[in-house]
């Protein structure tokens, strides 16, 4: 294993809109209580699409070159006078989201509402096509020789999910409906799975994303339509899901996601959709005592996910449908951008894996 450290790096840099250049700049020099990572693979999200396709997600604009890239994993080289829980050769994911330790929401233990959180790819803070990042030490995380980078990568949106499903306090035996397969569904099905679902119901407008679900450990598919939370209460026999997890981010995926509930349910809302307000139905939430949970990323999500991932339970390396040397990053995104029907999840390697 080659852990000679270069002067400069490669790096996929997005100068405009639409626009990646490979670019040559310094290796970056790491803090006291930093890591500095080679990175091995790196998964295109749809956050990272929407930053190159549109420049800006809400509030955050890009308003400067900026490296995309936030879900990643690799190998620690270099490490910082402080920095003693890993040493060279360590194989790490790598959790993309700094925060500060100090404030209220850290100190709960709900970090991802730091105020003051470094989040990798979101401007102003460059993310991880490049070959090597320096990383704070806290938020990297051993990974056994057996789990592929590319597995390690995907513990990010699979985080999401094992976080959605642990807001609504998820238990072994528990049914799930989980209506949208893109990414972060399917890993929202895979968390379920390990998490001892008997039953995920899953939607989509996808059939081969609905497929991909079976390969994940969805029990029933159904083609998203008006009747598709109809049919997921015919197929609990009357009486509604668990736990409904909304990842589509369209009103009327919410829609399907709250009326497939049993009473006393639990709806976990992770996709965004594409408008500020979107109509409940307030009686149904009532009548029923419908809980419900806003979803910001995750906290305290990597370890388990790792657990999980190693297991063997579930076989992610089926999301990963396309392969791109970060030469070829602006390819990668644009396979992503324009190929949402056929592929499901594209990686980057920003140094050849042996």
């Amino acid at each position: 294993m080659d852990l000679t450290i270069p002067a400069t790096m490669k790096a996929a840099l997005m100068t405009a809109p639409l626009q990646i250049s490979v670019v040559e700049l310094p290796v970056p020099e790491v803090e006291p209580d930093e890591v500095l990572v080679k990175v091995m693979a790196v998964g295109v999200c749809g956050s990272d699409i929407h930053y190159y396709e549109h420049g800006r997600i809400g509030p955050y604009v890009v308003k400067k070159p900026i490296i995309l890239g936030h879900e990643c994993a690799g190998i620690v080289v270099a490490c910082g006078e402080k920095a003693n829980r890993f040493s060279p050769g360590d194989r790490v994911a790598i959790e993309p989201g700094v925060t500060c330790g100090r404030c209220d929401a850290c100190k709960q233990g709900r970090y991802n509402l730091c105020p003051d959180v470094q989040f990798l790819a979101t401007p102003p803070v460059d993310g991880a096509f490049v070959q090597y990042i320096a990383h704070r030490e806290d938020f990297l995380f051993p990974i056994p020789d057996h789990l592929s980078f590319e597995e390690a990568a995907l513990n990010e949106p699979f985080s999401v999910g094992i976080h959605a499903l642990r807001r609504a306090g998820f238990q072994p035996g528990q049914t799930v409906a989980i209506i949208g397969m893109g990414p972060v569904g399917l890993m929202a099905v895979a968390a379920a799975k390990s998490f001892g679902a008997s039953r995920i119901l899953v939607s989509d407008v996808e059939v081969n994303r609905l497929k991909a679900a079976t390969l994940l450990g969805a029990t029933d598919i159904l083609l998203a339509g008006d009747d598709a939370s109809a049919e997921i209460i015919r197929l609990t026999n009357g009486v509604g899901v668990d736990v409904a997890l909304e990842t589509a981010g369209h009103p009327r995926a919410l829609k399907t996601a709250l009326s497939s509930l049993r009473r006393g349910g639990k709806l976990s809302i992770v996709g965004l959709p594409p408008v500020d307000e979107v109509g409940m139905q307030v009686p149904f939430i009532c009548d029923n005592e419908i809980d419900i949970y806003g979803i910001f990323r995750y906290a305290n999500t990597y370890p388990q996910g790792i657990q999980f991932l190693s297991s063997g339970l579930v076989d992610i390396q089926t999301m990963i449908t396309d392969r791109y040397p970060l030469e070829q990053a602006q390819e990668a995104m644009e396979r992503a951008r324009t190929n949402k029907a056929g592929s499901l999840k594209v990686m980057v390697y920003p140094n050849p894996i042996a």
